[in-house]
């Protein structure tokens, strides 16, 4: 039923869904557009996408559906463009972090298109089609958020396009996944920042936390590298629920000096323990909203050769290694030597492989 289909932005998110559909049917008709034409023409190079322009035409107004995988105000420019111009019964979707804004507006519109709101929970640090990946969305959940225009028939449609490029489609309203996401991405990533603003106000001339900001420290704030622009548009998009969010948080935190400040050591273990048992209750395998680390960390002795001799292990074996050193920042970790992986496949092989030779390796979960 489906055989045309536009993408509308052809970066990491745009740029992965145009793989994975390509994987998937090669006789499917792939258009995008992109104001990158280095990045359109390599798309069309490597047989991704039929065609790419780089501002919407009757190819793109033909479409059976159409991606949006624009920041949220850029994609409020695109609707209005595409509304008198589509298809009666042309399904459009985004894939913005955040929906109420965008579900907002659809509604609001006098002559809605069929609309879906849509955010797949998978993603990297990197940006840009050629970090693109055909597998991101591989067991990831999707969510999507209907909106006064959007029909069951359209549901169905894109429920059985994410299923065939291995997503897990999930159907919640606008307010649960803004509230849901405020609470797992948007203030965590707020934390991590404030947590590096800290350390970063707190250094000395010497560069002591920046040396030994490593292990724990620099794995939760890891996500502070992520594109400023791009979170300075999520932040405000989501404003009112990551506002509230902030201030509960700021009250556990406040309570938390209290209960510092009066000795407390009841309500200290409490607050320790309860948040052990929570996040032990996560799963160690479903791909989160936040980009996963794929790292392994193997308990060896520093002997001449040991990373040449794990490096040569795990290339013979074809698993494709993005970083390995020894850690000397390892404050409540397993083991001193880290290995950093491409994905979940080539993490798992690698775990694999160094167990049956024998080594201790842990997952860094």
């Amino acid at each position: 039923m489906v055989k045309s289909i536009s993408i509308i932005g052809l970066g990491l998110i745009g740029g992965s869904l145009a793989k994975a559909l390509r994987q998937k049917n090669r006789d499917l008709q792939i258009n995008a557009v992109d104001s990158c034409t280095p990045s359109l023409r390599l798309a069309e190079k490597e047989g991704v996408i039929n065609n790419g322009y780089t501002e919407c035409c009757r190819t793109i107004y033909d479409s059976d559906i159409i991606f949006l995988c624009t920041p949220v105000r850029k994609a409020f420019e695109f609707i209005s463009l595409l509304s008198d111009r589509i298809k009666q019964d042309c399904i459009i979707t985004d894939v913005a972090s955040t929906k109420g804004e965008i579900c907002g507006y659809i509604d609001r519109l006098p002559k809605a298109p069929v609309f879906i709101g849509g955010h797949p929970m998978a993603g990297t640090e990197k940006s840009g089609y050629p970090n693109s990946l055909s597998h991101l969305f591989e067991n990831a959940y999707y969510v999507l958020t209907p909106v006064k225009s959007t029909t069951d028939h359209a549901v169905s449609i894109i429920r059985q396009l994410l299923k065939d490029i291995g997503a897990i489609p999930i159907v919640v309203t606008p307010l649960q996944h803004d509230l849901v996401t405020g609470c797992i991405s948007h203030v965590p990533h707020i934390i991590a920042s404030a947590l590096v603003s800290l350390a970063q106000n707190k250094e000395s001339s010497d560069g002591l936390i920046k040396m030994l900001a490593a292990g724990g420290f620099k794995d939760i704030t890891r996500i502070a590298s992520s594109n400023p622009a791009m979170w300075e548009n999520i932040v405000l998009s989501n404003s009112e629920i990551v506002v509230d969010l902030l201030m509960d948080y700021n009250k556990i935190i406040n309570d938390f000096i209290l209960n510092i400040k009066t000795s407390n050591n009841e309500e200290i273990y409490n607050f320790f323990e309860d948040a052990k048992i929570f996040r032990d209750g996560f799963s160690a395998r479903a791909a989160g909203l936040i980009p996963p680390s794929f790292e392994l960390l193997v308990d060896v002795r520093d002997e001449p050769g040991i990373i040449g001799k794990i490096a040569t292990l795990l290339g013979n074996s074809n698993i494709n290694i993005k970083n390995i050193n020894v850690s000397n920042s390892r404050e409540f970790e397993q083991g001193c030597l880290k290995i950093t992986l491409s994905d979940q496949y080539h993490t798992d092989r690698a775990y694999e492989v160094l167990w049956a030779h024998s080594y201790r390796v842990f997952r860094n979960e």
